[in-house]
């Protein structure tokens, strides 16, 4: 078993990440692991429509997003989100976080722009690494 405890990286108090996911206890334990480990600012949206809510309002570093989600999917939230971005800052990083594990499933979630691909289960080490290469 992997030990959520154990995995450190920098603190980062200046970050703000959305963690979009519909299962509650994933969204939970990912955004208080990304509390402890970056001392983030981390905001849980439960669909796409509440983290289009939450980037109308502020601007986060980063997105972490499930693509498989009742109603709005990652995709269309991703479409909007660039939508959205016409203020000429850069883009927000969105990281896909999915069960699909496709060959084709990875290079659709890159074709569409998200800008890096966690396939469900990963590790925290996995996540930090992913986080890591996105933000630095």
């Amino acid at each position: 078993m992997t030990d959520w405890n154990r995995v450190t990286l920098k603190p980062h108090n200046s970050h703000s990440i959305i963690v979009v996911e519909d299962h509650d206890d994933t969204r939970s334990y990912l955004a208080l692991f990304l509390r402890r480990q970056l001392s983030a600012t981390v905001i849980e949206a439960s669909n796409a429509r509440e983290c289009l809510g939450q980037i109308k309002t502020r601007r986060p570093t980063l997105v972490l997003s499930d693509i498989l989600m009742p109603g709005c999917d990652g995709f269309e939230m991703l479409r909007e989100i660039r939508a959205l971005e016409k203020d000429g800052k850069p883009r927000i990083p969105i990281i896909a976080m999915t069960a699909l594990g496709s060959k084709a499933d990875r290079k659709r979630s890159f074709d569409a722009g998200f800008c890096a691909y966690l396939q469900k289960p990963f590790t925290p080490d996995q996540l930090i690494g992913t986080i890591r290469s996105v933000l630095d």
